[in-house]
Order: structure tokens, then sequence, then C-alpha cells
């Protein structure tokens, strides 16, 4: 492999800004800001959104279309049951 030509690679810590919860993770995003995380200081990264405050895994996702198949079928083409 080339030399110099990657990238540093180092654990950072993500802290999400809604709520406020951190992990720990590898990346090679920089960052001036540091935490105290676990008895060690690490680069801070604030994102917007993250497993911890995302619809989807909070299970607070809603649902805009219900309808099955068959009904959509049926409400474009305007059949209806008789």
């Amino acid at each position: 492999m080339k030399k110099d030509i990657h990238p540093d690679f180092h654990p950072v810590v993500f802290m999400d800004s809604s709520t406020g919860a951190k992990f720990l993770a590898g990346s090679t995003v920089q960052s001036d800001a540091t935490v105290d995380y676990e008895g060690t200081e690490y680069p801070l990264i604030r994102i917007e959104i993250s497993s911890d405050s995302h619809p989807f895994y909070t299970g607070k996702q809603k649902f805009a279309q219900a309808d099955g198949r068959i009904d959509r079928f049926n409400k474009k083409y305007g059949l209806s049951e008789k």
C-alpha cells in the first residue's frame, strides 16, 4: 500500500444533539471539541439524528399508508365490491 494517502482513522465519540446519547466509534472526522468518555478523552462530534432519536428505531414512526395492494388497485381503477 502507498504511504501517507489514507486519512487518520481514530476513535471518536458521537453525541446525539436532541437526546444527549453518546457512543464511541472509529472515524476519520476531525474535531477540536473533546469529551471525557468512560475515563478517556476523545474528540467529540455532534450529530442531529442517531438510533437513539430516529423514529424508526424508537418505534414512533408513523405509517401514512396502511392499505394493501388490492385496496389500492380498487381505489385507483374504481372497482367496488358487490
